[in-house]
C-alpha cells in the first residue's frame, strides 16, 4: 500500500480504524503528506475512538501538508460517549490509488508487533489484507467516499445547510448530496483482464440499506458448503442462526474448523467465545486456539473456490453495529491460497479437546452472563430483538 500511495498521481481515498503514531503509523502518514504536496488530491478517513489518542499527530503530519482528514464520529468531549450512535464506529480498512488499486483487510495502520492495549510483543499479530485491481475497485471508492462524506458532513453541515437554503436548485443538491452519503450496492465484478478473470464481490455492512450483507454472504456459503469450511476470526460470538448453520454443516459430513483467539487481547471477548465451545464441539464443530501471538485475522475459506477476508468478526459488533467492508472471492487460486496460510496458523495452533469451562451451574451462569451484557449493550445501541 505504501508504494501504490508513493506512486500516485490523482487520487488517494484511505478509511481505517486505527490510524497509530508509532514509526510503522508515521511512515504512511508522511507517504500521504508527500504525495498531497505534489498535487494529489488525499482524502483520508479514520475512526473517532480507533484513532482518538493519535488525531493530533495525524493533523500534525498530513493536515498541514494538505490531506484533507475527517473524523468519524469523534469523541473530542466526555459527553460525546452519550450520544446515539457512538457504539457504531468506522470498522473498515480499505485504500484505493488513482481508481486502480485498491487494498481490503483487517489491518489497521498500526506496526505488527504493537498492540493499543498490551503494547509490543515479540511475535506479530496474524492479520490479513489482499489487493485489488480490475472492476472492484470502483465499488470500493465509492464506500470510502461516502464514509469520508458523511464523516465531513458531521463537521460542516451548517455550511451545507445555508448551501441548501440559498442554492437555485435546492432539490437537485440535496439529491447529489444524498447520492454521495450513500454506500452504492456493488455489482460483482468479472473483468476481461489480461489476466484470467476471477469472480470477485465487494460487500460492506452499513447502517442504511445494507445492514447483514456480510452475515448474509456467510450463510449463504456456509449452507452450501460440501467438504469444508475454515473460518479464523479473533472476535465470535454469533447468534443462534450462524450458530445452527456451523452445526448442521457439520452434521452433515462437512469438516468446519474454527480458528480463535488464544492469546486474550479482551477478556469478555475471550469468555464470549468460550461458552459456546460446548455447543460447537458436542455437533463435531472443530475449535483451535491461536497461540504464536495476538489473532486479528478475519477470513474464512469454504469448499476448494469460495473464500472472503476483511474487517468482519463474527459478533455482534460487526455484524449488527460497526461500518464494514469484506471482499468475497469466487476462485480456486486464491481459495487455495487462504486456505494454505489457514493450514500454517492452525499448525501452529492449539486444538480444543474439551469445553474450557466444567458443565454446571458455573457454565450456565458464565453463559448468561454473556448473553446478558450482549442484550443489554445491543439495546443501548439501537438494536432490539432477540440476539
Amino acid at each position: 500500500m505504501g508504494t501504490a500511495i508513493a506512486q500516485a498521481r490523482h487520487t488517494i481515498w484511505l478509511a481505517t480504524y486505527i490510524f497509530h503514531d508509532d514509526a510503522v503509523a508515521q511512515t504512511l502518514a508522511l507517504l500521504l503528506a508527500e504525495a498531497a504536496r505534489r498535487g494529489v488530491q488525499v482524502r483520508v478517513v479514520v475512526d473517532g475512538f480507533g484513532s482518538k489518542a493519535t488525531l493530533a499527530a495525524l493533523r500534525d503530519w498530513m493536515v498541514t501538508a494538505g490531506v484533507e482528514l475527517a473524523v468519524f464520529r469523534p469523541i473530542d468531549r466526555w459527553w460525546s460517549y452519550l450520544q446515539p450512535g457512538q457504539a457504531r464506529r468506522l470498522h473498515q480498512k480499505l485504500c484505493v490509488v488513482d481508481g486502480q488499486v485498491g487494498f481490503v483487510g483487517g489491518i489497521n495502520l498500526i506496526a505488527d508487533r504493537n498492540d493499543l492495549h498490551h503494547g509490543w510483543s515479540d511475535a506479530p499479530r496474524l492479520d490479513f489484507a489482499c489487493r485489488v485491481r480490475g472492476a472492484a475497485v470502483a465499488g470500493i471508492e465509492q464506500a470510502v467516499q461516502a464514509i469520508w462524506t458523511r464523516a465531513m458532513l458531521r463537521r460542516v453541515w451548517r455550511d451545507e445547510l445555508a448551501g441548501l437554503v440559498r442554492s437555485a436548485a435546492p432539490v437537485a443538491r440535496a439529491r447529489r448530496l444524498a447520492t454521495r452519503l450513500r454506500i452504492v450496492r456493488p455489482h460483482r465484478a468479472n473483468p476481461n483482464m489480461a489476466q484470467p478473470p476471477v469472480s470477485l464481490a465487494f460487500v460492506v455492512r452499513d447502517n442504511l440499506r445494507q445492514r447483514r450483507s456480510i452475515e448474509r454472504v456467510y450463510m449463504e456459503a456456509i449452507q452450501h458448503a460440501r467438504h469444508r469450511i475454515d473460518l479464523v476470526t479473533p472476535y465470535f460470538y454469533p447468534d443462534r442462526h450462524f450458530r445452527h448453520a456451523l452445526a448442521k454443516a457439520a452434521e452433515r459430513g462437512v469438516k468446519v474448523r474454527l480458528l480463535l483467539q488464544g492469546k486474550v487481547d479482551y477478556r469478555i471477548a475471550g469468555v464470549a467465545a468460550r461458552v459456546l465451545y460446548d455447543e460447537l464441539l458436542a455437533k463435531g464443530v472443530q475449535i483451535f486456539e491461536y497461540t504464536p501471538a495476538y489473532l486479528h485475522a478475519k477470513m474464512a475459506v469454504v469448499d476448494e473456490d469460495w473464500a472472503t477476508l476483511g474487517s468482519s468478526n463474527i459478533d455482534p459488533l460487526s455484524l449488527l453495529l460497526n461500518l464494514e467492508a469484506n471482499v468475497v472471492v469466487s476462485d480456486a487460486p486464491f481459495a487455495r491460497r487462504v486456505a494454505d496460510e489457514l493450514e500454517i496458523a492452525m499448525a501452529a495452533s492449539s486444538p480444543v479437546m474439551a469445553p474450557p469451562y466444567a458443565k454446571g451451574w458455573l457454565a450456565v451462569l458464565r453463559r448468561t452472563f454473556v448473553a446478558m451484557v450482549a442484550h443489554w449493550f445491543l439495546r443501548m445501541a439501537g438494536i432490539n430483538g432477540r440476539y
